[in-house]
């Protein structure tokens, strides 16, 4: 018997039972459709993740205070002081690599105006820092040096602060409180949307660092550094250069450890692009486990079949059909079961994704690779689920068989 008479009889075998076969494949259709869902958000997340804080600069580098925590993680510990000034100038006089660099300080808490208030967090800089964090002056001015050494109660907003405070009005010249504390907005900041991590990076107010450092903190200290390295090209240069000035600014002997971090944000990128990968993989996984159910429900029809079957088969066998005729009938009714299923399960699949992607405003990344991967998969489930129950069939006694009841 040749393939094609194989595939009008299996096909045969299956109209004679739709109801059964698409029972038997909805396990398939389910664990097909989660995977290709879950693969798609997890690719779009991560492409989100990359591309959003690529905006934020990829030659972006911070130091934080703080040294190795134990347990292997190495972070910033925000409650250390030992970041000063001198660090800055320091690193600004001896870090060729560096562009530029800005110290960074902050405080959270209600912006005021009027009658009107919005919880916020205001950020000391200098006015390098824009350039460095990837900011622009939609309107007004940036603060000037001046205002910087004397303190002055200035600032810009962003759009977030805009649109809650200042509504139905242009924000320039206008006074807003922080910390009881009056500030003239001399600029407004330009839209920049949501970070990789869901944070609303247009929902600040930004002054000079040394008015958030004496007027709101009562601090000396600096809380962290923002600095940009020359080119992508120079971040590991850079970092060097960081952490041998601060090593030196710090007194640090050889063998001691670091008390403070430097961090680049490719690596931060890469970071959250390895957990990215780690939790697409475990939903695929998890997603996977239906389609370890259809598979079952694919062996456990086919040997119902081979049962109804029985005298059929010993039939054949009697009049000279061969086994193997017999184990592939069978086999590609499994595989055309679990293909079906596959080819069903992807469009399902990728139907849930767009409507999940315009409903729920998530990114989706729909790849052709999990495509196939997932069709190829199935065939693959057909035929190892499949291969037993058609063994069975093709290795039956053919007086047996007719005898069967």
């Amino acid at each position: 018997m040749n393939y094609t008479n194989s595939v009008k009889i299996a096909l045969s075998a299956l109209k004679r039972n739709k109801f059964r076969a698409f029972l038997t494949m909805l396990g398939i259709i389910i664990g097909v459709a989660s995977v290709i869902v879950m693969l798609a958000i997890g690719q779009g997340s991560k492409k989100s993740i990359q591309s959003q804080m690529s905006d934020m600069g990829t030659n972006l580098i911070f130091v934080m205070p703080g040294g190795e925590q134990k347990g292997g993680v190495r972070m910033g510990n925000s409650d250390a002081q030992n970041l000063k000034l001198t660090d800055l100038e320091f690193i600004e006089k001896n870090c060729p690599a560096i562009s530029a660099i800005s110290p960074e300080v902050r405080s959270s808490g209600q912006a005021v105006v009027g009658n009107e208030n919005w919880p916020t967090t205001i950020y000391g800089v200098n006015n390098k820092y824009f350039n460095i964090r990837k900011y622009t002056i939609k309107s007004g001015r940036s603060f000037t040096e001046k205002e910087i050494q004397s303190y002055s109660k200035v600032c810009l907003v962003g759009k977030t602060i805009v649109e809650n405070l200042f509504p139905d009005k242009d924000p320039i010249g206008q006074t807003i409180r922080f910390g009881n504390i009056p500030f003239l907005i001399i600029g407004v900041l330009s839209e920049k949307g949501e970070n990789g991590m869901g944070q609303d990076q247009d929902d600040l107010i930004m002054s000079p660092y040394t008015t958030v450092q004496k007027r709101i903190l009562a601090i000396t200290h600096i809380q962290s550094i923002a600095a940009s390295a020359v080119s992508e090209e120079l971040n590991d240069a850079a970092i060097t250069q960081i952490t041998e000035s601060l090593r030196t600014s710090h007194k640090l002997k050889e063998g001691e450890e670091d008390d403070f971090q430097v961090r680049s944000q490719a690596e931060i990128v890469q970071m959250f692009s390895s957990i990215s990968d780690v939790m697409t993989a475990l939903l695929g996984a998890i997603s996977g486990i239906s389609l370890l159910v259809g598979g079952i429900g694919i062996m456990n029809i086919m040997y119902v079949s081979v049962t109804e079957r029985t005298r059929e088969i010993g039939l054949r066998l009697s009049v000279g059909g061969r086994g193997n005729d017999i184990l592939m009938q069978f086999l590609i009714e499994s595989i055309l079961l679990s293909a079906f299923g596959g080819i069903i399960g992807i469009t399902l699949g990728i139907l849930a994704t767009q409507v999940t992607a315009s409903v729920m405003n998530w990114p989706v990344v729909i790849s052709s690779f999990s495509v196939i991967m997932s069709f190829l998969v199935c065939s693959a489930i057909g035929i190892f689920f499949g291969w037993y129950p058609a063994r069975k069939a093709a290795s039956l006694n053919p007086i047996d068989a007719l005898r069967y009841e």
